[in-house]
């Protein structure tokens, strides 16, 4: 693989991309994916956005306080003041990002970028032990944290971790050392090809595989799905439940709306009444979120006194399928049809998806322009269309894993495999029929069974435990644990209520088993493997 001359002084990132006989193929169809060989996305975002529109022009509203432009370039900037000049942050570095959805964030990841260094954003409701696991896995030297957050980090105990917190009141605070920083700030002339990102995500296994994304990839996702599918306009205001850590809510709520000029409320909690309450109040336009939050929200329009939100003109949908009496409520309720959308981490965003007069409602969509797609057999080789299959992809962004093995899972001859099972028509959509391996979706997020498993199982009365995922008409998934107790543990409802709440205070409390049932013993293989179909059986 032919790469650019890197930026990094920190070369990590670049020594521990994939061989290059493991990459996918990346392909560049459009002319606007031609991108020149140097490049910071953080710059085109921001700084070019402000030359074309001007520094007046609204940006970020936040819950407290809202951004023009101008106030985010300016904020932009002294975030990567203070990390070169105060941090000793050096181009290539990893720095963790933690916070609920509001304008620092925001802030903090285009600093980082601008900087030179790779933005490492994880949800603020991950607990220690995940917090040092990636932190371990990234090599991580900084955070700038919410310091509302900032305890699960401490408690982390990563080794020469500096941590700087933002929102609080003392003078070391994040937002402190801006104030005192000049509000300019030359970018550093990073390599289109140089990772500006990476994003985590687990797979069945529960190890986290952090996805590695080049500037160049962040600029294609907002000059493909966004630009030929969601095609935003300037005076768009846009909203969305998806945090900013998924790679989902960062195009949503940042990428595709700095490049259109466009703005964004930012909602610290993406209820779906805090969400709707948000729209009616700043006539948003453009929403994202996920099938779950939709079906939610229907309860709320169908009402006596259903919000006014007369703006909303684009609905996108993915992380989980969307299926067509969702699709078709909504637009009973509302006149708008949802976009939905098939991305995923590894892809860094939607490469699946149809809008308008193309939708065809319980379909994911047809190829977005830029991206190629097929379904095969296990052998890689394209099904006819009707039959199902495993979903492959190529384009413009593809899966390289940091230093792991399972990179040759993923990608295979060249092609992303997404783990989806899907059924093409001879007219080019693709239809969802089911994931392919173990991992849950449960509300848009992806929980793995085995980590799950072992939080579960780390429950004092517990002896044995299996997950796996069960439908649910609102989330799609839920989570449920089939769990062995000790001797003398009753199987009772007390119990299961203190192993749930056990379970929130080991991992991310959206991972926790909402259901459990309690068995005198799991089915196993004579070999000792456990028969999962045994209990999907018994609750299908």
């Amino acid at each position: 693989m032919d790469l650019s001359p890197s930026a990094h002084v920190d070369t990590f990132t670049r020594d521990n991309l994939p061989p290059p006989d493991q990459w996918p193929t990346m392909t560049c169809t459009l002319p606007e994916l031609r991108y020149p060989r140097r490049l910071n996305c953080a710059e085109e975002l921001l700084d070019r956005t402000v030359e074309r529109f001007g520094p007046g022009r609204p940006c970020l509203i936040g819950q407290d306080e809202s951004w023009t432009y101008g106030d985010l370039l300016g904020r932009a900037n002294q975030v990567a003041r203070v990390l070169v000049e105060d941090l000793g942050v050096v181009p290539g570095n990893r720095v963790l990002l933690r916070g609920p959805n509001n304008p620092w964030l925001v802030a903090c990841w285009l600093g980082v970028i601008k900087a030179g260094a790779v933005a490492v954003s994880v949800l603020p409701v991950l607990r220690s032990g995940e917090l040092a696991e990636i932190a371990e896995k990234a090599r991580i030297s900084h955070a700038l944290c919410d310091s509302r957050f900032v305890e699960d980090l401490v408690k982390a105990e990563v080794d020469g971790l500096k941590i700087v917190g933002y929102g609080g009141k003392d003078d070391a605070d994040l937002i402190a050392r801006c104030a005192a920083k000049p509000a300019d700030f030359a970018a550093v002339p990073t390599a289109a090809d140089d990772v500006c990102m990476i994003a985590f995500t687990s797979g069945t296994t529960g190890k986290p595989k952090g996805c590695l994304h080049f500037h160049r990839d962040v600029l294609a996702i907002a000059d493909t799905f966004s630009a030929h599918v969601l095609r935003p306009r300037p005076d768009d205001v846009f909203a969305g439940s998806p945090p900013l850590s998924f790679t989902f809510g960062l195009g949503g709520l940042v990428v595709f709306p700095l490049r259109a000029g466009a703005s964004t409320v930012l909602v610290e909690r993406g209820s779906p009444q805090l969400l709707l309450a948000a729209m009616a109040e700043h006539r948003v336009s453009v929403l994202f979120t996920a099938p779950t939050a939709y079906r939610a929200m229907l309860a709320d329009l169908s009402g006596a006194a259903p919000p006014a939100i007369p703006a909303l003109r684009r609905c996108v949908s993915a992380g989980e399928h969307l299926n067509a009496r969702t699709w078709q409520a909504w637009r009973d309720a509302t006149g708008v049809e949802i976009i939905d959308g098939i991305g995923s981490t590894e892809m860094l965003h939607i490469f699946i998806s149809s809008a308008d007069a193309d939708i065809r409602a319980g379909s994911t969509g047809r190829v977005v322009p830029g991206y190629e797609a097929r379904v095969v057999d296990e052998a890689g080789d394209p099904v006819p269309a009707g039959r199902p299959g495993l979903l492959a992809v190529r384009g413009p962004t593809g899966c390289r894993y940091l230093a792991d093995d399972r990179q040759r899972d993923y990608v295979r001859g060249g092609w992303n495999f997404t783990g989806d099972v899907y059924v093409h028509d001879e007219d080019g959509y693709y239809w969802y029929q089911s994931r392919a391996d173990d991992l849950i979706i449960s509300a848009g997020y992806n929980i793995a069974a085995v980590e799950v498993e072992e939080a579960v199982l780390r429950f004092p009365g517990v002896a044995e435990a299996a997950v796996i995922g069960v439908p649910d008409p609102d989330r799609g998934q839920i989570v449920k644990a089939f769990v062995v107790l000790r001797a003398g543990v009753p199987a009772t409802e007390a119990t299961a209520l203190a192993l749930q709440e056990f379970v929130k205070a080991q991992i991310a409390p959206y991972k926790y088993p909402r259901a459990v049932a309690f068995l005198d013993a799991l089915p196993y293989t004579p070999t000792g493997k456990l028969q999962r179909y045994k209990l999907r059986a018994e609750v299908s």
